[in-house]
């Protein structure tokens, strides 16, 4: 897990700011600033990732390669890794039985864009990135996601030269479903790690 050297980005503050004023001033409406990040979000990023996931639970061999080598892995799809991504070194790391991966940045909110989309609000919260970290078993079942007491956590801290993201386990029954489906099934916050890959409906 890495340790943080470095501030918000400055462009990042400077938007935040203008989006502030800008609302204070009645210009722009909160609403109209969600409806973007929603879009950015269920149409671009996320999608990104579930295509990551879905090829690691179906190909093997792409499985290992993501783990060994994520960035790598993600352009052998055309998906752009480059800055403005905001993964030039990712880190994939899977859960298991015995282990559940979750992600945070704890100074700011790091984050790979390219295969995630915006981070949602609560990523970035103070309250978020310091109880992760301190009572990640009782955040996650915030979430609604209750795990074994003998489930080991780990909390993966990214940073400005390491973004991580996780590879949710794949949910039972979904051996027939083709990889377009197992996508459907993957959501951002699987890929977080607060919550489980979706289980198909019966």
């Amino acid at each position: 897990m890495s340790d943080h050297d470095h501030h918000p980005d400055e462009p990042a503050i400077r938007a935040e700011a203008l989006e502030h004023l800008l609302v204070e001033q009645g210009l722009l409406d909160p609403a109209d600033v969600d409806t973007v990040i929603a879009t950015f979000n269920e149409r671009i990023g996320p999608m990104n990732g579930a295509r990551v996931v879905a090829r690691a639970w179906c190909d093997p061999g792409f499985r290992e390669r993501l783990l060994a080598d994520a960035t790598a892995a993600v352009a052998e799809l055309g998906i752009d890794s480059g800055p403005g991504g905001q993964m030039e070194k990712l880190v994939v790391v899977e859960n298991t039985d015995s282990i559940h991966n979750v992600v945070v940045c704890s100074l700011c909110s790091c984050y790979p864009w390219a295969v995630l989309g915006l981070p949602p609000r609560w990523y970035k919260s103070p309250a978020y990135r310091s109880r992760i970290v301190r009572e990640p078993r009782s955040v996650l079942a915030e979430f609604g996601t209750s795990l074994n007491p003998y489930t080991e956590i780990r909390v993966w801290d990214s940073s400005a030269e390491v973004r991580y993201l996780v590879l949710p386990q794949r949910p039972l029954g979904t051996n027939d479903l083709t990889e377009a489906q197992l996508a459907e099934l993957v959501t951002r916050d699987a890929m977080i790690g607060v919550e489980r890959a979706g289980a198909i409906e019966s």
